[in-house]
């Protein structure tokens, strides 16, 4: 039999009401309720007519993420975040990915997918600044990444300059000072890759050590092929370097493959660290060290800001934009840790 959300709010011990609003998103619940709630829910085996709860509310009780790929670890994991913190409020999420292709990612904005969701959070990597124009879209929409800043939307963007300054700092403190930066895109100011190589760069101005173009090594999409080219480019030209800071953790295994490859010692010749913190980190050889970016708080701000954007269109209520940061940490492992002896 069909079980109701009666029955759902008997076992739960709350109001009708209060179960309707926890099925339905809406985020002023408490944890506590919500989570009893959803107890009742899992344990009755409740399911949500859908169809008839959008022709009653106008609403889908989903959410859309468009991301550049999959196979990249970090959107991966991002994705994988978005999930449980939509699903902790009530919500679906319908991924989509893009390629980083600027047709599809304009595609993304303009679909017939958004009729299936109330709203979309949308990481773009070719669309930029110029096109801020086509994210003032008339849905709710957050903005994730570091390619467009002056839009309309609600935005949730990473450290990445200051986080990037750390990482290199950190070498530094290690005793590094021949650091190359693997993963710049040249002529980019505006971008992940521009704002780490601005940070790489602000560190080795505050501690006085001398900039050298020849230790920027460039590499195309952020993938550990690439990382394993730029190294391999690196080491024939003969550069000296003592550390190696990777603009994201795909990159950092490409280049320990390739290190390894050549007999080369991490870390007692070459510190490596990384950036986006991505699980598989800890088990490469050696495991990598890396900047946590703040992955689960972008996810959990990004899902909440979305959901209080639909709410507040349901009801005509408009707010400012908003723009949000997360906070970063640098999480050492043994790719940096040089023995005493």
């Amino acid at each position: 039999m069909t079980v109701t959300l009666r029955e759902v709010a008997q076992l739960a011990g709350v109001s009708f009401k209060t179960v309707s609003n926890v099925v339905n998103g809406y985020a002023h619940v408490s944890q506590q309720t919500r989570e009893r709630v959803l107890a009742a829910v899992d344990e009755l085996g409740y399911r949500p007519n859908r169809s008839a709860r959008t022709l009653r509310s106008g609403k889908t009780g989903a959410i859309g993420l468009a991301v550049p790929e999959l196979s990249l670890a970090y959107f991966a994991e991002l994705a994988d975040e978005v999930i449980k913190v939509a699903e902790g409020h009530g919500w679906v999420v319908l991924i989509e990915t893009t390629r980083g292709e600027r047709a599809k990612e304009l595609e993304a904005l303009d679909s017939d997918r958004r009729q299936m969701t109330d709203g979309l959070l949308y990481s773009p990597l070719a669309l930029g600044n110029s096109d801020a124009d086509k994210v003032d879209v008339d849905y709710p929409l957050v903005l994730l990444g570091e390619r467009i800043f002056d839009s309309p939307a609600d935005h949730v963007v990473m450290q990445n300059v200051e986080a990037a300054q750390a990482a290199t700092e950190f070498l530094i403190d290690r005793g590094c000072r021949q650091i190359a930066a693997l993963g710049a895109h040249r002529g980019e100011d505006i971008g992940s890759a521009g704002l780490r190589l601005k940070g790489y760069r602000d560190a080795l101005a505050a501690h006085g050590v001398p900039f050298d173009e020849a230790l920027v090594v460039g590499a195309g999409p952020w993938h550990r092929v690439n990382g394993a080219d730029g190294m391999r480019d690196l080491l024939d030209r003969g550069v000296p370097f003592d550390g190696v800071f990777a603009m994201n953790d795909e990159l950092g295994f490409g280049a320990l493959r390739v290190l390894g490859e050549r007999g080369i010692k991490i870390p007692d010749e070459v510190q490596v660290i990384g950036f986006d913190d991505v699980d598989e980190g800890r088990f490469s050889l050696p495991s990598l060290t890396s900047v946590d970016p703040g992955r689960r708080q972008i996810a959990r701000l990004a899902v909440e800001m979305l959901i209080d954007r639909i709410e507040r269109s349901r009801v005509g209520d408009k707010v400012e934009r908003r723009q949000r940061r997360s906070d970063f940490v640098i999480v050492e492992r043994e790719s940096t840790i040089v023995s005493d002896s």
